[in-house]
């Protein structure tokens, strides 16, 4: 009996301890030294990052290959929520502005990372994140006033999974668009079906994204009141089994998944970036 338990006890050791993901290298970016620069994405052919300022001003271009940094815009904002098209080739940002009566304003311009041709997709508007949800045909998750909204088509809805007035952040749809993932701020990351329905917690971690269907990537982040003191990348699987993908050497934060999963880039409060290289 007693060599049964000691067995149990050493398989249930081995299962707490199995990888998420098999790290291959974690190793620093050589962008160029910024204090007030970020990472703000990752193409999803894994080729190239985009970096931002800490405010979310202007947007480059580091060539993963070859380390050159091209500016894409200086335009303001254009940081914020950005994204990359599927085949990697154009960037969609905003460029914000203020009107006369110094209302916070926004345009929603699309560019070519090969030839900076830039197409308007949204006009100056004052309300860009439903009128950019509303370009969209599958479901799309954004905060309105704290609360977790969905869009499907022209009809927009107050999701909340966990009730209204808890202050929603970070979410996103899964990549099978079965599922969404979400923070609820002081409580955690967490995961519901599409409807809303089924929420259920993840585990305490930040800036949550999803790395594949079954697993996400975040980071756990501690700070004294005043600035970060150690911050780690982590993976979750959506049933909760933890793995930590970078060490405290490192001061990561704010993950970025690659479409393919090979590569997972992050930036640290100095400015500095970091690649990690996942095994397959």
């Amino acid at each position: 009996m007693k060599k049964i338990l000691l067995l149990v006890v050493a398989l249930v050791s081995v299962m707490a301890s199995a990888q998420v993901l098999e790290v291959a290298s974690v190793e620093k970016l050589n962008i160029p030294q910024n204090a007030d620069s970020k990472i703000a994405g990752i193409a999803p052919d894994g080729t190239y990052v985009l970096i931002t300022s800490q405010t979310n001003n202007g947007l480059a271009r580091y060539d993963l290959a070859t380390g050159k940094v091209t500016t894409i815009t200086d335009a303001v904002g254009a940081g914020h929520n950005v994204e990359i098209s599927a085949d990697s080739k154009n960037v969609t940002y905003r460029e914000v502005t203020y009107a006369a009566d110094h209302s916070r304003m926004a345009t929603l311009v699309s560019q070519n990372i090969a030839t900076s041709e830039k197409t308007t997709l949204v006009k100056s508007t004052r309300d860009m994140q439903r009128a950019r949800s509303r370009q969209a045909i599958a479901p799309v998750v954004f905060i309105q006033n704290g609360e977790l909204m969905m869009t499907v088509g022209t009809t927009s809805k107050v999701l909340s999974p966990n009730g209204q007035g808890r202050s929603y952040l970070w979410p996103s749809v899964s990549p099978d668009g079965t599922k969404v993932l979400y923070y609820v701020a002081g409580n955690g990351a967490w995961v519901c079906n599409i409807d809303g329905s089924n929420a259920r917690r993840i585990a305490d971690f930040r800036a949550p994204r999803w790395y594949n269907n079954n697993v996400v990537v975040g980071m756990n982040d501690v700070d004294n009141g005043h600035y970060v003191t150690s911050s780690e990348i982590v993976a979750y699987t959506i049933d909760g089994k933890k793995q930590a993908l970078t060490n405290n050497s490192i001061i990561a934060m704010y993950p970025y998944v690659s479409a393919d999963g090979k590569k997972i880039v992050c930036s640290t409060p100095a400015g500095e970036a970091y690649l990690i290289m996942i095994n397959e």
